[in-house]
């Protein structure tokens, strides 16, 4: 069951489903990446959660189905795992995907069900940054140090840590940039895929304090031993952070005119 949470209150911007970006709204667009990444793969159902009566209509208009959840839900898991319940028989994986981040990379989904299905208890992604991806995000870190989330991560995929920092340090750094093309480090991608018994444990846990020292609810998965399995996918055209502000739809709809719309049109 892949899950877009929906949510009608933000304090930076209201209603934040239905705002428009370059003439769709970013519930559609959400919708529409969701069902092309989805393609042919069988046996998933396709929800949006909500708490907004008119959020829910929109949703439907789109020809996918809303169930409407507790406001008083504070976070897109919580809303995932609501709606999850309500089904008469629970799905065996749960997938939150952000209804604010209608630009994932491609691949993204997909690889998180194929992950799940291969016996992953929570599976997200994470993009290899070269050497220059690397630079411009220790440059917009030092104006906005909390924008993007890093993963430190095993050789065996699984996540070590993740971080708000950019980690890990790295000794020597102009000798690595010498032989090797990508960096060491690895930006996180906010997509969630979880099997039922690990969303159902993660949100009966109560908020742990690196947790809320980082702002980073994932943290809560390894600091209750759950493995977090994490699978590269390549960096997308547009930066996949999600839309928060009057600023970012403007950034989008620049980054639109440059390049052409990346998110396919509605069946």
């Amino acid at each position: 069951m892949v899950v877009i949470p929906a949510r009608a209150g933000s304090s930076r911007l209201p209603r934040k489903p239905l705002r428009m970006i370059a003439g769709r709204s970013l519930l559609h667009r959400t919708i529409a990446m969701a069902r092309a990444a989805m393609g042919s793969l069988p046996d998933i159902d396709l929800v949006v959660a909500t708490d907004d009566d008119g959020i829910a209509g929109h949703a439907r208009t789109a020809g996918c189905e809303a169930v409407m959840t507790d406001s008083a839900i504070a976070t897109g898991s919580g809303r995932a795992l609501a709606a999850a319940l309500a089904r008469p028989v629970p799905p065996r994986f749960v997938v939150n995907l952000q209804g604010d981040s209608p630009f994932q990379p491609e691949g993204a989904l997909s690889a998180v069900i194929s992950s799940l299905r291969a016996g992953a208890r929570v599976a997200t992604p994470v993009i290899a940054l070269d050497w220059d991806a690397l630079d411009a995000l220790r440059g917009h870190k030092s104006r906005s140090p909390f924008s993007g989330t890093i993963c430190a991560r095993a050789a065996d995929g699984r996540a070590l840590w993740f971080s708000k920092m950019i980690i890990p340090a790295i000794r020597d750094e102009a000798a690595l940039r010498r032989t090797e093309p990508l960096s060491p480090v690895w930006r996180h991608v906010g997509l969630y895929g979880y099997a039922m018994e690990a969303l159902t444990r993660f949100e009966q846990a109560a908020p742990t304090e690196l947790e809320r020292l980082e702002g980073l609810e994932q943290l809560r998965l390894l600091e209750l031993g759950i493995a977090v399995t994490t699978v590269p996918v390549a960096s997308p055209l547009f930066d996949s952070s999600g839309i928060d502000t009057e600023e970012d739809i403007a950034r989008v709809e620049a980054l639109i005119a440059i390049h052409g719309d990346p998110t396919p049109p509605l069946p």
